[in-house]
C-alpha cells in the first residue's frame, strides 16, 4: 500500500478545522474561481460518472484532462471522484497525482483493486444501503478517509433534519477517521455547528446548494464558509 502525505486538507480534516469542499457541477473553470474565492478550502470533479442531481455526464479522464490541467494551476487541494463501473488507469492516477490531486473518491460497492495502490488517498462513500460491514471494510483500508453518502436520491434537497445527523453520528462514533457529508440535503449556514456535533469532519457542498452558476457559487458557500470559521 501507498504512504500518503499529511496535506493542508487531511490536517484540516484531523484538526478540526471544518474545511469547506465544493463539488464542481461542470468542468467549469469559472465555477471553481468563483468557489475558491467564497473561501472554498478544496475542489472536487468528477470522471466517468452521471451525476444524477444534475443530470451533468462527466467524461473520461482523456476526455476532461485540459480541464483538469487548469484546474491545478489555480493552488487548492483537489480531490476526484473517479467513476462508476469505469475508473481511470494506473497510469492515469499517477498523472492525476502529478497534476496535484491527493485523494479519490468513489462508492465503496465500485472500488476497483488497482484503486488501492495508486498514489491518491482513498476516500470510499457510504450509500443509502451500506451496512455496518461495508463501513468496516473501510476502516480496514490503511490511510482510508470516508464519505457518508447516505441520503436517498427522492430525499435530495430537502432540509437537513436530525434523523441525517443520527445516521451520521452513528457513522462517525464507530469511523475514527475523517468522515465527509457530501450536501445531498440542502446544508445551510445554521447546520454547521449541528454537522460538526454530529462528528462530521468537512461538509462537501455541490448543486444542491451551490447552484450552478459563479454567482450562486459565491452566494451560497460564502455564508457557510463564515459560518465554519466562527465555529472553529
Amino acid at each position: 500500500m501507498p504512504t500518503y502525505p499529511e496535506t493542508r486538507l487531511t490536517r484540516a480534516l484531523r484538526e478540526g478545522e471544518f474545511p469547506v469542499i465544493v463539488s464542481l457541477a461542470r468542468h467549469d473553470l469559472d465555477l471553481a474561481t468563483a468557489a475558491i474565492g467564497a473561501g472554498a478550502f478544496a475542489i472536487k470533479i468528477h470522471l466517468n460518472a452521471y451525476h444524477r442531481a444534475t443530470g451533468t455526464t462527466f467524461g473520461s479522464f482523456g476526455e476532461e484532462r485540459p480541464f483538469l490541467e487548469r484546474l491545478a494551476t489555480l493552488g487548492v487541494p483537489l480531490l476526484v471522484m473517479v467513476g462508476q463501473q469505469t475508473v481511470p488507469s494506473p497510469q492515469e492516477l499517477d498523472v492525476l497525482a502529478d497534476l496535484g490531486f491527493e485523494g479519490f473518491n468513489i462508492y465503496f460497492t465500485d472500488m476497483q483493486p488497482h484503486l488501492l495502490q495508486s498514489r491518491l488517498r482513498p476516500i470510499p462513500a457510504l450509500g443509502e444501503a451500506s451496512t455496518h460491514e461495508d463501513l468496516q471494510r473501510i476502516l480496514d483500508i490503511p490511510g482510508a478517509m470516508m464519505e457518508a453518502s447516505v441520503a436517498s436520491f427522492a430525499d435530495y434537497g430537502k432540509p437537513l433534519d436530525e434523523t441525517d445527523l443520527a445516521r451520521y453520528r452513528a457513522i462517525t462514533d464507530k469511523a475514527g477517521i475523517p468522515v465527509i457529508a457530501p450536501s445531498q440535503k440542502k446544508f445551510v449556514p445554521d447546520d454547521v455547528q449541528r454537522l460538526r456535533a454530529a462528528g462530521i469532519a468537512a461538509p462537501l457542498l455541490g448543486v444542491i446548494v451551490t447552484g450552478t452558476t459563479p454567482e450562486s457559487m459565491r452566494a451560497a458557500v460564502t455564508p457557510i464558509v463564515a459560518a465554519a470559521r466562527r465555529w472553529r
